[in-house]
Formats: structure tokens, sequence, C-alpha cells
């Protein structure tokens, strides 16, 4: 918002046409935000995101700015934006950190984010594009595919599975409200499905039990089951590929 400072540049709008309205929260001075009528997510312009690192195409193509792929990962269009991505993100990040590690995670929400990116930019060429939604989808993408992959060591499998395509239906729905980047929210999601397969595999369920088998019985079985491979390396080919 120091970047933005909305009262220099309302100002100088000020006796045209429209008069581009007041900004918010004033009292906060160059740290205000834009005229809701402009921005209602109570943030900075789009010439602002844009010069902070909004994805553009424009910008990524014709003037090979393909750094924008990951900043704008980072920003976000306002005050609401940011907050609702932050809940999204302790909701579904969560569990999967306290399970998997913030290493393996991290990987999957920094490639899955720029996986949205990628597909964004190639759609989406008249307007500028931030926030964490690509991302946030790739967690979702995850934690199906870490689903499938450990199938066997879910108790109450359809319920489960259910649950978890019942909260991406729902995200998805969101995307067809306007200006918000389905796109993004797509490419993430097909990303970080992928990436669950390779990153996300953990040993079976008839595995994980021996530790309960008496010490006189031996257990041969291997550690992870046939199809959990076949599809970590069917995974693996088509993330390279892509």
């Amino acid at each position: 918002m120091y970047v933005n400072n909305c009262p220099a540049h309302t100002s100088s709008l000020r006796g045209g046409r429209g008069g581009g309205g007041k900004c918010v929260a004033g009292f906060l001075r160059r740290f205000s935000f834009q005229p809701l009528s402009e921005n209602p997510l109570l943030g900075p312009s789009s010439a602002t995101l844009q010069k902070l690192g909004a994805l553009a195409w424009d910008k990524v193509v014709n003037e090979h700015q393909g750094w924008r792929l990951v900043t704008c990962i980072w920003l976000h269009a306002g005050v609401v934006h940011l907050v609702a991505n932050m809940l999204s993100l302790v909701l579904i990040g969560l569990r999967l950190e306290q399970q998997f590690g913030y290493m393996r995670i991290g990987i999957i929400y920094l490639v899955s984010g720029v996986g949205g990116s990628v597909l964004s930019s190639l759609f989406i060429r008249n307007s500028i594009s931030v926030g964490a939604s690509g991302a946030l989808f790739g967690l979702l993408g995850a934690m199906l595919s870490e689903l499938f992959t450990n199938w066997t060591i879910y108790t109450n499998k359809a319920a489960a599975l259910a649950t978890l395509l019942i909260i991406i239906a729902i995200n998805l729905a969101i995307g067809i409200l306007p200006h918000v980047d389905n796109f993004a929210h797509i490419g993430g999601f097909l990303t970080g499905f992928l990436l669950g397969f390779v990153f996300l595999m953990r040993p079976h369920y008839g595995w994980m039990q021996r530790y309960v088998l008496p010490s006189s019985v031996k257990d041969s079985t291997k550690k992870y089951l046939a199809y959990q491979w076949i599809l970590l390396a069917v995974a693996s080919v088509l993330v390279i590929v892509g």
C-alpha cells in the first residue's frame, strides 16, 4: 500500500470524468485503499499490482518476464483476498503439513502455484492475475491423489472421497463468479494432483500392521504395493512432460 499511495494518485484523477472516488480508510494516508468502485477487496490499484509482479500475459510473453509466474503467487488483490486465502491455507494445509512435513507440502504448494500461473497465462490475456488460489488448489489436488495412492490405510473410504470431492466441486464452482481466475485453479489442481502421487505415498495398511503382530510371526509383505509404484511412475512422467 505504500507503493500504491492512493491519495496521491486519486487526487490527480479527481478533475477528470467520474472523479475516481475516495480512498477507503483515508486516515491511513498513503497506506489507504483504493476506492471500492475500483477494488472492492480493500487493496491497491491494478497498476500497482502489475508494477509489483502481478501475472500479465503481455509482460510474460512479449517482455520475457517469466518471473511473474512466481511473484504473482505472493501478491493479493486486497485484505479480503488475503484473509480468505490464508484461512483456506490453514484449513487445507495444516493436516497435510502435520502428516507429511513442511518440505514436501511446501514443494507441492509452490510448484502448483506456478502450474496455475502457466495455465492462467495461456488463457487470460486481457487482465492481470494475483493470489495463491492455484497453490491452494494444488493442495486440494494432492489431498485427492494422496487418498488414492494410500487407499488401503483409510477405514471409511467412501466418506473421505465424497467429502473431498464436494469441497473441490464447491471451490471450482466459485470460479464461475466474475473476476475469479478458474484457469489458475484448474492448473494448480492438476499439478498438485500429480505431485501428490510422487511426494505423498505412504506404506500400505498390511505393512504398517507388522508392528502389532507377535514377534513369532514373520511378515514378508512389501512396504509399498505395486499400484502405488505404478501411479508414482505415471505421475512422474506426466509432471516431467508437462
